[in-house]
């Protein structure tokens, strides 16, 4: 059988057509539109997802806990067991500085957009220079030992505060 362009469709029963509601009581769907009797669900515009009857609902009697800190910094927690296996595979070269852009670059350090603060977990063998936001005693030490330094940089200003010191 030939192939015809005007004869192309799709398979019987691969689109199904849309019910339509409301439209007189020939139709089968007419009246109540298939909402049954009354009462407010059968009305437009209801949503009662957490809707007790009135009672107070679960998600309101559980008590609230804990806060978020509007003045807390974000930083990318990065441990030094892991700049060194990175060191190892040559994702990160320790001859340059290591930043967060570089840690970023070397997939190290996700998120943090107050920069990287460096952890003692684990153990760093190489030298290296590192330029952060922050490091934890335990950190330095063990990049002092290795041979290498830390450079712990000053928080950035907000452009605010910045505008007003001018």
């Amino acid at each position: 059988m030939a192939f015809k362009l005007n004869d192309i469709r799709d398979n019987e029963g691969a689109r199904h057509r849309k019910m339509r509601v409301g439209r007189g009581i020939g139709s089968g769907k007419g009246k109540t539109a298939a909402r049954g009797q009354k009462g407010q669900k059968s009305r437009e515009g209801v949503a009662i997802k957490g809707f007790e009857g009135g009672q107070m609902p679960l998600h309101m009697r559980i008590p609230k806990r804990g806060f978020n800190n509007p003045f807390g910094k974000d930083y990318a927690e990065v441990n030094i067991g892991m700049v060194q296996k990175f060191i190892d595979a040559k994702k990160l070269d320790a001859k340059k500085d290591i930043d967060h852009a570089a840690l970023k670059a070397a997939g190290l350090a996700r998120g943090g957009k107050d920069g990287v603060r460096l952890l003692a977990k684990g153990e760093l063998t190489t030298k290296a220079t590192f330029k952060v936001a922050g490091a934890s005693k335990g950190a330095i030490e063990a990049v002092e030992k290795a041979g290498g330094k830390v450079e712990v940089l000053a928080p950035k200003k907000p452009a605010k505060a910045a505008e007003k010191a001018d």
